[in-house]
């Protein structure tokens, strides 16, 4: 039975199992940060406010969370305790810049690594890069894991890492690719965009999820 509280209660187990709070659910889904607060969830004459299909379907792709998964929570078939978490390597920027690093698709080479848990859906293909300095704010900060898979199809607003074949590594919005060419969007405005020749690229990985 759908109801305004299971929602509620599905978006806080959601938010418990990716080991949030609500406030950072909702930053991490580009929401305000006050829009699941409690407070939120009445109108001011007492009647249930619902959340939107939008705000639903930017929490499930914000935390790599199927349909499936959410609906079990409102349903109450899955318990909010955290799901079953996969480790996989973690670089830092420097590394992910510097030679022998990674093959020809941008996979982790060698053996090594420190190894991160994974709170999100991955593929046994996805690593973790560690964000360095300020040139990713206000969106990553300094410190903040990213999720990445190479090899995944990205389209138009998809945020994605990109190295270069001089060794440069970026995280930027995907606003063009085409055969000859890929055009960035800079996450900071202190940055500028860019537009880089394919033949300069080695390698492209879609980021799908980030730490809050």
């Amino acid at each position: 039975m759908l109801s305004h509280d299971r929602v509620w209660a599905a978006i806080d187990a959601l938010a418990e199992r990716y080991s949030l709070s609500a406030s950072g659910l909702a930053r991490r889904a580009g929401l305000d940060s006050t829009a699941f607060n409690k407070s939120k969830r009445l109108s001011s004459d007492g009647r249930p406010r619902w959340p939107s299909t939008e705000s639903l379907a930017k929490i499930i792709e914000a935390t790599g969370a199927s349909l499936d998964e959410f609906t079990g929570l409102i349903e109450g078939r899955m318990a909010a305790a955290p799901a079953h978490r996969r480790t996989v390597p973690l670089l830092g920027f420097a590394q992910a810049g510097a030679g022998g690093f990674f093959d020809d698709a941008g996979f982790p080479a060698g053996q090594g690594w420190d190894l991160v848990e994974l709170p999100a859906q991955s593929t046994e293909s996805s690593y973790a890069l560690q964000v360095q300095g300020d040139s990713m704010l206000p969106l990553y900060r300094n410190g903040d894991v990213l999720i990445v898979e190479p090899g995944a199809v990205t389209r138009k607003g998809d945020r994605v890492v990109v190295k270069t074949t001089s060794g440069e590594v970026m995280a930027k919005v995907l606003e063009r690719q085409t055969v000859k060419s890929i055009a960035l969007v800079s996450l900071n405005p202190d940055h500028p965009d860019r537009d880089i020749a394919m033949r300069d690229v080695e390698w492209v990985a879609r980021i799908v999820w980030a730490s809050q």
